[in-house]
């Protein structure tokens, strides 16, 4: 009787600490995340006004002192998302796990390798639960719709790359020998790097051709940079169109911590469990 009524609170503990913790539903719920966003942005702003040597000279112990008191804070929250999930390796090998996890190295990180310390700007992409918090289930929808789109698509993509790594190395090596080393393009990996921003019209013009036939060839290149861009595009926005868009909810799983739930799911689409 004593072991199943242990048991049960401490199920009863460890849901109300996940309801807190990942759900936007309630008052404590929704005030945790509203803090926790607060708190990640000023982090971010801590790091980046850091590396700004005026201020980091002037300031250096209050920078200092508040990295550390975010980092600290960091990690407790993210040993309590741990322990609020039935499955904890679940929750840390997922996204959101993940940039939990590499918000907090880098501190203890630059104890070994100063510097490394200004890498915690990472924690930005942490804000991306304020479409849950505040309940922007539209926007989690549409955001699901571009990464769908994305995976959808990533084929198509991938043998478009291998078709613009072939023709930067073709038209690299052109260049090479049409040029010479006499004027600026000394190898071939220096033309190839020529060849990609011109592609991406970028064009930093710190290398350019200077001869007759090696100006003809980069407009060729240059012309062919508008149509390449536009590729890429076209075939995203087509998987976009092919996308059904399904209202998306605001629960997280309580054993894996999985987000993106259809609203009418009942059982988490990763693992299983009841939601």
């Amino acid at each position: 009787m004593t072991k199943n009524s242990d048991e049960h609170t401490r199920g009863d503990w460890r849901f109300k600490l996940h309801e807190i913790i990942f759900e936007a539903d309630t008052r404590a719920g929704k005030l945790f995340d509203v803090v926790l966003i607060w708190s990640i942005i000023l982090s971010v702003i801590t790091v980046i006004l850091e590396s700004v040597s005026a201020i980091r000279s002037n300031y250096r112990d209050l920078l200092n002192g508040l990295e550390w008191f975010f980092t600290i804070l960091f990690t407790i929250e993210y040993f309590l998302r741990l322990i609020s999930v039935r499955r904890p390796l679940g929750y840390a090998t997922s996204f959101y796990g993940i940039v939990d996890l590499l918000a907090i190295i880098p501190t203890y990180l630059s104890t070994i390798l100063p510097g490394t310390q200004f890498l915690l700007t990472i924690r930005i992409l942490r804000l991306m639960r304020v479409f849950r918090v505040f309940k922007l289930s539209a926007y989690l929808s549409e955001a699901k719709i571009i990464s769908s789109a994305l995976k959808a698509s990533r084929r198509k993509i991938s043998v478009f790359l291998l078709a613009v790594l072939t023709i930067v190395v073709v038209v690299g090596s052109l260049m090479y020998v049409i040029e010479g080393e006499a004027n600026g393009f000394t190898n071939i990996p220096t033309s190839i790097y020529w060849t990609i921003v011109t592609l991406t019209t970028v064009g930093y013009g710190d290398l350019s051709p200077q001869t007759a036939l090696g100006k003809m060839l980069a407009s060729i290149v240059m012309i062919m940079g508008y149509g390449i861009i536009a590729v890429p595009t076209g075939i995203v926005t087509a998987e976009i169109t092919h996308q059904s868009k399904k209202s998306v909810s605001t629960q997280a799983c309580p054993d894996c911590a999985a987000e993106g739930h259809d609203a009418d799911a009942s059982y988490c689409k990763l693992c299983g469990a009841l939601l």
